[in-house]
């Protein structure tokens, strides 16, 4: 109940308000029923895990003990001044916070307000020329009912577009000459895709801003919209991804199009961890598939590297001598390192306010040479040329102890095998080669040439941009050269570094 309630309150505050106020009359007659004496029965709340005014997690608890059939209790079996005692205290609470709530509203509504405002700069401002549609998707009921009434007329009045409602049990328009029916409202939402023109050619108007539940987010087709608002986040990953497979399908008439979600506060996210579930949920059901776009997160890499190395095995003419064992799809994902990871992580923890330029002393093997390895952040994220470098904003150099360069920014995935290969199990630190280590630089005060090959590893990044550069003035669909690029070492920061002796 109490997670119910966040998740409601997460969505809408009228939603929220709706809660309180049912559970309120729920415990109102309860009341009267204690009151009434042993002979009474109370019939306990049936609850549907589909419904539209419930966003429920299997996590939250014991699904058989709370979800099935209307149960009846005799008031005489149960401890009556207990449970009078608990209600009237919650009765309390609820009251107080129904109070509260209700406060809330209009300009108060600081999420509602933040939406007119996305959806203003939105239709000034359309991401493809004049479109202006867009879709709000909510998990409840409510909250679509809340967010239509409070939108239709600021978008009538401000913009002169129409605006739908679709849930499971209603269907709204601010039109009368569009029906109500869902088949006649989405087709005038998306008349390209769903043939208008031959379906509805009497139906001049349109509609520009649809409000929906997950009733609509399968099995439609609505790629005239570019512009998709996750009002509230589904437990279910899964569901984000269907509603934004409402516009992001093949046949789009849209260059550009965009999801925006709205995540819970801060404080709120504390007590549901909505977030770190949601997103946790996305990157499983990544690395599990066949490798599609995790869409929640913007800078993941590593699928478009795939792509580009894929390409290139189709098109270059590969030397046998490189292959060694052979070309696996495995080789050119990363997620061997992520399983690495997320195993460290459950038995060390997540590691937190970790000081930059921490370093390791590791032992060469017969097929690793002698050099460092260094971890580097570029200070300038957006800059990530032809989308070579995977773990970007990160890169990752492989230098020998001479200056000559193992394995450059690209071969991450080269350089990251050496990593693992000398680095997994050592659980503890090598006191010998630290030692051997802390006497050749005295202490770590002389570290002028770990510096040095730190400078010639940044140069090797910087060079290799430059050669892009030149080779792009001889290939067709535009230079790089003049685009935003790193600019020099001032660009990078050191994350760390592993000596290899």
């Amino acid at each position: 109940m109490r997670i119910n309630l966040l998740k409601r309150i997460e969505s809408s505050v009228d939603s929220f308000r709706l809660t309180v106020e049912n559970v309120l009359g729920q415990i109102t007659d309860t009341l009267k029923a204690i009151e009434k004496g042993a002979t009474e029965t109370y019939s306990g709340v049936q609850i549907d895990p589909d419904a539209e005014e419930l966003d429920w997690d299997a996590d939250w608890g014991d699904e058989e003990n709370i979800i099935g059939k209307k149960v009846k209790v005799r008031i005489g079996d149960m401890d009556l001044m207990r449970w009078n005692e608990d209600l009237s205290a919650d009765l309390n609470i609820l009251n107080s916070l129904l109070e509260d709530i209700k406060k809330v509203f209009g300009e108060k509504d600081l999420k509602l307000e933040h939406l007119k405002n996305i959806l203003s700069a939105k239709i000034e401002n359309p991401l493809n020329p004049n479109n202006k549609k867009v879709i709000v998707f909510t998990a409840f009921a409510d909250t679509a009912n809340y967010l239509y009434k409070s939108l239709k007329d600021f978008l009538k009045s401000n913009y002169g577009i129409n605006s739908a409602l679709i849930t499971g049990s209603k269907r709204q328009c601010t039109t009368k000459e569009i029906p109500t029916d869902l088949n006649a409202l989405l087709t005038c939402f998306s008349p390209i895709s769903k043939s208008k023109a031959q379906i509805y050619p009497e139906i001049t108007e349109g509609i520009d801003v649809l409000i929906a539940t997950d009733c609509i987010s399968e099995g439609q087709n609505l790629q005239d919209c570019d512009y998709l608002i996750n009002y509230d986040i589904h437990w279910n990953p899964v569901r984000i991804i269907q509603r934004f497979g409402r516009i992001d399908r093949i046949g789009s008439i849209n260059s550009n199009i965009t999801m925006v979600n709205f995540w819970p506060d801060v404080t709120l996210d504390a007590y549901i961890n909505l977030k770190q579930r949601v997103e946790s949920r996305m990157l499983i059901s990544n690395m599990a598939s066949t490798g599609d776009d995790n869409i929640l997160n913007a800078e993941e890499k590593d699928l478009e590297y795939r792509k580009i190395q894929l390409k290139k095995l189709q098109e270059d003419v590969v030397d046998l001598e490189d292959l060694r064992g052979g070309v696996s799809i495995t080789d050119l994902g990363l997620n061997d390192f992520r399983v690495d990871l997320s195993n460290y992580i459950k038995v060390y923890g997540v590691l937190k306010n970790i000081p930059e330029g921490l370093h390791a002393v590791a032992k060469a093997t017969s097929g690793t040479d002698k050099g460092v390895i260094y971890v580097l952040k570029n200070i300038n994220s957006d800059v990530n040329i032809d989308k070579q470098n995977r773990l970007h904003p990160y890169y990752i150099v492989y230098i020998k102890d001479n200056g000559e360069l193992v394995f450059n920014h690209v071969d991450a995935k080269k350089t990251l095998d050496i990593f693992r290969l000398i680095c997994k199990g050592k659980t503890q630190p090598l006191e010998e080669l630290a030692k051997q280590f802390s006497a050749e630089t005295n202490d770590y005060r002389k570290m002028d040439a770990y510096s040095g090959l730190l400078q010639k590893s940044i140069s090797t990044i910087l060079k290799s941009e430059e050669e892009k550069d030149v080779q792009s003035l001889f290939k067709s669909g535009g230079t790089l050269a003049l685009r935003s690029k790193i600019k020099g070492i001032e660009d990078f920061k050191l994350i760390s570094f592993l000596v290899i002796k």
